[in-house]
């Protein structure tokens, strides 16, 4: 499996670990901040704007615990995150709309339906590039 050729050492199980840890406390974030905003602002404004908030303390996390990167080009690297962050938003909306539209799945449960597809790509991607060793 390429998994196995990508979690072989033993750093990079721990990185893993603590970046799942960060995603459990970041989704938590982003259902409070949904269930606050949904009722004023529509179930889609409201799940962006609890993405963009959980996205923000999924950054923050990462950068300094979970992911902690020696890479000193602190603006390439900002930028390359927002890549990601944008390919995971990408992710997440598309499968939240689907869920809601297709399978008539509550917003509580179409938000936590969207968060593991793109947590395998978006693990990657941080952990080989963004807050990866230069």
């Amino acid at each position: 499996m390429i998994f196995d050729s990508l979690l072989t050492d033993r750093e990079t199980q721990w990185r893993l670990l603590r970046f799942l840890a960060v995603g459990g406390g970041t989704a938590l974030v982003q259902l409070a901040v949904l269930r606050a905003l949904k009722a004023r602002l529509g179930e889609t404004w409201a799940f962006s704007i609890s993405w963009v908030v959980s996205t923000l303390t999924h950054y923050v996390a990462n950068r300094f615990w979970a992911l902690p990167s020696t890479r000193g080009d602190t603006a390439q690297q900002a930028g390359e995150y927002l890549v990601a962050v944008a390919l995971s938003y990408v992710i997440n909306l598309g499968v939240f709309k689907l869920l809601r539209v297709k399978f008539k799945v509550s917003t509580t449960w179409a938000t936590l339906g969207a968060i593991p597809p793109s947590t395998i790509v978006v693990f990657l991607i941080l952990n080989y590039r963004v807050f990866g060793k230069v």
